[in-house]
């Protein structure tokens, strides 16, 4: 039986520019709905895609104004937008061990949600100093390489990824090569929606 998303996307689309309005937080949001999508489509879950692709689009949606209360401010927005505590857990527990949240993430979508956050961080920052500044062309070896030099986007937190691997039973270059592939598949997408913005 599907999970039913609270919102549709374009409801959860407007309620991420009531609180965002920084580019690259709009980015990111775009780019962890895609990637979120993807996984759901490729993990059997096809029917929760919708689901999936809002909790990605708004996982981050207290950062921009509240990022001392990330994660917790999250859970006061979303039930005041009408939210369900499935929606809610969903979102939150990504702060898991980083921040005040006490959830910690359950099911797949949750766990990968909590791996693949800071993930497309590095790989889109591995990305942007490419030639084609672009995922198209990245390799794993290339991500693993940033991902060992610990000054480079020094703000995306390596102990999570691997936590997050380790999580889902995966090895890291599993995770990174899936999220590359993922990250594929929205990549023009999300080109075409910040030339809006």
């Amino acid at each position: 039986m599907a999970i039913k998303s609270c919102f549709t996307r374009e409801e959860a689309w407007k309620l991420l520019r009531q609180y965002n309005s920084d580019p690259f937080h709009i980015q990111h949001a775009l780019t962890v709905e895609g990637v979120m999508k993807w996984y759901a489509n490729e993990l059997g879950y096809a029917e929760d895609a919708e689901f999936w692709g809002n909790v990605g689009l708004l996982h981050d949606i207290d950062f921009e104004k509240f990022p001392a209360e990330h994660c917790v401010k999250a859970a006061e927005l979303l039930a005041a937008a009408g939210a369900d505590k499935a929606f809610i857990h969903a979102v939150c527990c990504h702060g898991y061990g980083l921040t005040a949240v006490t959830d910690k993430p359950e099911h797949e979508m949750e766990k990968l949600l909590y791996a693949a956050d800071e993930l497309t961080g590095l790989v889109w920052a591995a990305a942007i100093i490419r030639p084609s500044k672009s995922v198209m062309d990245m390799e794993v070896k290339s991500v693993m390489k940033k991902f060992k030099t610990l000054n480079f986007a020094a703000g995306c937190n390596r102990e999570v990824i691997e936590k997050g691997a380790a999580e889902l039973g995966w090895d890291l270059d599993k995770l990174i090569g899936q999220t590359i592939m993922a990250m594929r598949s929205c990549e023009a997408e999300i080109k075409t929606a910040m030339e809006k913005i």
